[in-house]
């Protein structure tokens, strides 16, 4: 019984100055540099004191830098230059939701089809003529009615005389003329040459157009206005050239 009793206190004795001896080494410089090296795997082998030295002189980081040197950036770091412009066909797709955009803008101003408005506009622009005025000859012309024909016998939305379209078509007809692109493409195109010749008059352009150019020339040469308020009612809020260059 006592020598059990005396056992155990030596034992006691001895975990008690290991416990001590450990608390001290782990204070010391060296302690330090060893707890930080590397042990062998399944071994309690240290690494070499070359090996202890190159992770001890390890440069700490700082946790704060400036800024400069935060957003500093070399220049292979940088971004790589996109191509400049879109795709062509991303381009032409947006073309065409541009221009369908306009077609029906102008659909719902002059409250008509889409059809006939897509006819009109690209009639027009074709031409070089702005559809905007394009829009409102065919308004003032024919109220949009593709087979309208007045009592002096104009022909379609534009309001063609037969011999003024034969000039640009020799061989059209009273009927081809009743067609919307043909009577369009011929209509705008004889006022996009009056607009020229009357080196960008709008106005007498319009009514050479309307009157003829034998009864606008007469006026002139009386030295009266041939001014009879249709040019007025095509222009009325109309801020634009008439053409497209």
């Amino acid at each position: 019984m006592h020598r059990r009793h005396a056992k155990r206190r030596l034992t006691n004795v001895f975990v008690a100055a290991a416990v001590v001896f450990t608390l001290a080494a782990m204070v010391t410089p060296e302690a330090t540099t060893r707890a930080v090296a590397p042990t062998t795997s399944g071994m309690g082998i240290t690494a070499p004191k070359a090996a202890v030295s190159n992770v001890v002189s390890l440069p700490i980081q700082p946790l704060w830098r400036p800024a400069g040197e935060v957003l500093k950036r070399s220049k292979a770091a940088t971004a790589p230059t996109l191509p400049f412009g879109l795709d062509p066909k991303e381009r032409e797709r947006r073309e065409s939701l541009s221009r369908w955009h306009r077609i029906y803008t102008y659909s719902a101003k002059y409250r008509i089809k889409p059809e006939l408005a897509r006819r009109i506009y690209d009639a027009a622009t074709t031409a070089g003529i702005e559809p905007e005025l394009g829009f409102r000859l065919v308004r003032v012309e024919s109220v949009f009615d593709t087979r309208a024909v007045s009592s002096a016998g104009a022909l379609g939305l534009t309001q063609l005389m037969l011999g003024t379209a034969r000039e640009y078509q020799p061989n059209v007809t009273r009927e081809q003329l009743l067609d919307p692109d043909v009577n369009l493409r011929i209509g705008f195109k004889y006022l996009r040459g009056l607009i020229r010749d009357y080196k960008g008059d709008l106005k007498l352009a319009l009514l050479v157009y309307n009157r003829g150019p034998v009864a606008v020339q007469k006026s002139l040469s009386m030295g009266l206005s041939p001014a009879n308020g249709y040019e007025t009612i095509v222009t009325k809020g109309y801020r634009g050239r008439g053409i497209l260059d």
